[in-house]
């Protein structure tokens, strides 16, 4: 799958060779706030958790990965990724139907739209594949996040244990059907 550049954007899909700039990414505590509570994700991290989990979901074919997002006028700058999963990937409960899509971004390029503009951009090139179903979740106090779910047209439909190997938390799912 390609991810035509929108508007202000461009997108490249991550790989192994990215290490540097998803490092570079989780070293902000604030962007790292309502991910690991602000703790600064280590270059071992990348190595041995986030890259390997990226591979085991990763089809650039489907265009199920993550999409590092850049501004058309610098495009070799990074300023967040999008993500794209079947939503449940790593716990009992996949949904290969329903699109889990994601948003990491520099603090720099908060407040810009650029994580509403970039997601729609990848759920768009799904919506062409005929994925009808696109979910969100966030802790229920990220309200940066919420919002932008609500800006992609997704509406709360519920709360959510999510637990995987990484992660065990409260959460709030929000989620969008297409006809």
């Amino acid at each position: 799958m390609e991810i035509n550049g929108s508007q202000r954007l461009s997108y490249r899909f991550i790989t192994a060779k990215d290490a540097d700039f998803l490092w570079h990414l989780d070293q902000d505590e604030a962007v790292m706030r309502y991910i690991t509570g602000g703790k600064k994700t280590s270059m071992a991290d990348i190595h041995g958790v986030f890259l390997p989990r990226l591979q085991a979901y990763a089809d650039e074919n489907l265009g199920w990965g993550m999409w590092k997002v850049s501004l058309k006028a610098s495009p070799h700058q990074g300023i967040g990724w999008v993500l794209v999963r079947p939503m449940g990937f790593f716990t009992s409960q996949r949904q290969p139907g329903n699109i889990e899509l994601g948003w990491r971004f520099h603090r720099e390029s908060w407040g810009n739209g650029y994580a509403t503009e970039a997601a729609t951009a990848v759920r768009d090139g799904q919506l062409k594949l005929g994925i009808k179903q696109f979910s969100a979740i966030a802790l229920p106090e990220n309200r940066a996040s919420i919002n932008v779910m609500e800006k992609l047209g997704m509406s709360f439909s519920h709360h959510l244990h999510y637990q995987d190997a990484h992660f065990d938390e409260q959460v709030v799912v929000y989620t969008q059907h297409f006809q």
